[in-house]
C-alpha cells in the first residue's frame, strides 16, 4: 500500500491539542471527580453521561453471571449512603463528604458496636495519617470504612452506630466506546479505566484526556481507525476482549492512559514484545518532550496493558503515564485530589499523545527525485539565508537528512531518530520537499 502524509496545511497536533486545552481537561476532570465509581453500577453510567456529551458513545451492558474468558461478570454494586455516628449522633465518617470513606464494593451493614469491634473494619494509613486510603473488596464480600489515621486515633471509646446503605444485586457491567473510522480498518486502541472513585490523577485525568481527544478527532480524516474505550479496570478490559475478538484482532497499536495530570514523568511502559512500533514511537516522542523521561520494560502488573499483552492476545498496547502508578505518595489516597493535577500537565500529556498519533498518521517512506548528489536548495528557495532564525539550522539539517535518507528504505521516523530531531520537524520538512517535487512517496 502506498503510504502518504496529511496535506501540507494540516497541523494534526494543533487540531488535537489546541492552546488552552489543559483548562478544558481540568474542568472535565473536576466534573467527574465527585462521582463514586466502581467496577459496576450507576457511578460508571453517570460518568459516561458526562464524557459522552461531546462524543457518540456506544454503551455495552454485560449481565451479571456472564462468563468472560476465565472470569465471570460480578454482581452490580449500588451505594446510597454510609456513615459512622458517635454517641451524640454526629457523623464522624460520612460517605457524602468523600466517596473514599467506604470500602469500595462493601456489603451493606447496619449495627451498633463498640469501637474495639469496629476498628477491624476501618482502614487507615498510619504513615500518612492525614490521608484517607482507597481500598476495594471486589471479589470478597465484606464491609468496611476508610478514614484518616488521625481521625481514628481521636475517636473515644464507646458505642458507634454504623451504616452502609448499599446493595449487591444482579445487574450488569458497563463499558462504552467511540470509534472514529479511518481510511483503513487497522485500529489504534486508546483506553482509560473508569472504575476508580474520587481520584483525580488515577483516573479522572485519563478519562478527561481520552474524551477530549475523541471529540477533537471527530472532524479529522485519518489513516487509521481509532477506538476509544472507557472500561472498568481488569474485568472491563477482559469483558471487552471476550466480546470483541474481531475488533481485538484489528488493533495494530494502542495506549492505556492513566495518571496523566500530575507533574511527574513522563513515563512509558513498553509492550510485552518490547519493540512494537508504539514502543518506538512513544520513546521518540517522550525523549523530545521531556529532559528525563522514564521508559520502562513490560511487567505483568499495572493497568489493562497486561490484559492486552497476555499470551492469548499479545496486542501491541503500551501504558502512558506521567508519574508511574504506586510511586507517588498521593497514589490511591485522598491526596490524589483536584489540586494534585494541573491544566499545564494535562495539556502536556495531551500534546504527547497527539504527537504519537501524528507519527502513526504521517510516517511513511519516500524517494528523493534528485538523488545524484545534493540537490541545489538555494535556487528552489528552500535553503534559509536569513540571519537570526534560531530554527534555521534544524530546518536545513532536516532537509539534508531527508534528501540523504529518502531512498525508499528509511521511514520518516527512521530519519528523525538518526537526525536526533523531533518527528514533527521531519514530517513538516518532508511536506515542503514534496511540494517542491524533491520527494515522492515510495510504493
Amino acid at each position: 500500500m502506498k503510504q502518504d502524509v496529511l496535506p501540507v496545511e494540516a497541523d494534526l497536533v494543533a487540531a488535537l491539542c489546541p492552546p488552552g486545552a489543559g483548562a478544558d481537561l481540568h474542568a472535565l476532570a473536576s466534573r467527574i471527580f465527585p462521582i463514586c465509581r466502581s467496577i459496576t453500577g450507576d457511578g460508571v453510567r453517570q460518568t459516561l453521561d458526562v464524557l459522552g456529551e461531546g462524543i457518540d458513545l456506544v454503551r455495552t451492558e454485560t449481565p451479571t453471571g456472564t462468563p468472560v474468558l476465565d472470569w465471570t461478570v460480578p454482581l452490580e454494586w449500588e451505594i446510597r449512603d454510609a456513615w459512622i455516628k458517635n454517641a451524640a449522633g454526629e457523623r464522624v465518617v460520612d460517605f457524602n463528604a468523600h466517596s473514599l470513606h467506604v470500602l469500595n464494593y462493601s456489603t451493606p451493614v447496619r449495627a451498633t458496636m463498640r469501637l474495639a469491634d469496629l476498628k477491624p473494619h476501618i482502614f487507615t494509613l498510619p504513615d500518612q495519617p492525614d490521608l484517607i486510603p482507597y481500598r476495594t473488596t471486589y471479589y470478597q464480600q465484606r464491609w468496611g470504612f476508610c478514614m484518616t489515621h488521625n481521625a481514628l486515633e481521636a475517636l473515644p471509646d464507646g458505642e458507634y452506630e454504623v451504616c452502609i446503605d448499599a446493595s449487591l444485586k444482579a445487574g450488569s457491567l458497563t463499558y462504552a466506546e467511540y470509534v472514529h473510522a479511518g481510511e483503513v480498518e487497522d485500529e489504534v486502541l486508546l483506553q482509560a479505566h473508569i472504575c476508580h472513585p474520587s481520584l483525580a490523577n488515577d483516573n479522572c485525568s485519563g478519562l478527561a484526556l481520552l474524551a477530549h481527544l475523541a471529540s477533537a478527532m471527530k472532524s479529522l480524516k485519518t489513516r487509521y481507525t481509532y477506538r476509544f474505550l472507557f472500561a472498568p479496570g481488569t474485568i472491563g478490559a477482559i469483558t471487552w476482549l471476550a466480546r470483541n475478538p474481531d475488533a481485538a484482532s484489528r488493533v495494530k497499536h494502542g495506549l492505556v492512559l492513566s495518571c496523566v495530570g500530575d507533574a511527574g514523568g513522563p513515563t512509558y511502559k513498553r509492550t510485552e514484545m518490547g519493540d512494537a512500533p508504539i514502543d518506538r514511537i512513544m520513546s521518540h516522542v517522550l525523549k523530545h518532550a521531556a529532559p528525563a523521561p522514564s521508559i520502562i520494560d513490560f511487567f505483568p502488573y499495572g493497568y489493562d496493558e497486561r490484559q492486552y499483552n497476555s499470551p492469548g492476545f499479545r496486542m501491541k498496547v503500551g501504558l502512558f503515564q506521567r508519574s508511574q502508578f504506586a510511586t507517588f505518595p498521593e497514589y490511591h489516597t485522598s491526596g490524589d485530589n483536584l489540586d494534585f493535577i494541573s491544566a499545564e500537565h494535562l495539556e502536556g500529556s495531551l500534546r504527547m499523545v497527539a504527537q504519537a498519533i501524528e507519527v502513526l498518521e504521517r510516517d511513511g517512506r519516500f524517494v528523493n527525485t534528485a538523488p545524484m548528489g545534493e540537490p541545489q536548495l538555494g535556487r528552489r528557495g528552500l535553503y534559509s539565508t536569513i540571519g537570526g532564525d534560531k530554527d534555521a539550522y534544524s530546518k536545513n539539517m532536516a532537509m539534508l537528512w531527508l534528501l540523504n535518507q529518502s531512498d525508499g528504505r528509511h521511514s520518516l521516523l527512521d530519519i528523525a531518530e538518526r537526525a536526533k530531531l523531533p518527528f514533527s520537524v521531519i514530517a513538516a520538512t518532508a511536506n515542503i520537499l514534496r511540494a517542491s517535487g524533491l520527494l515522492i512517496p515510495a510504493d
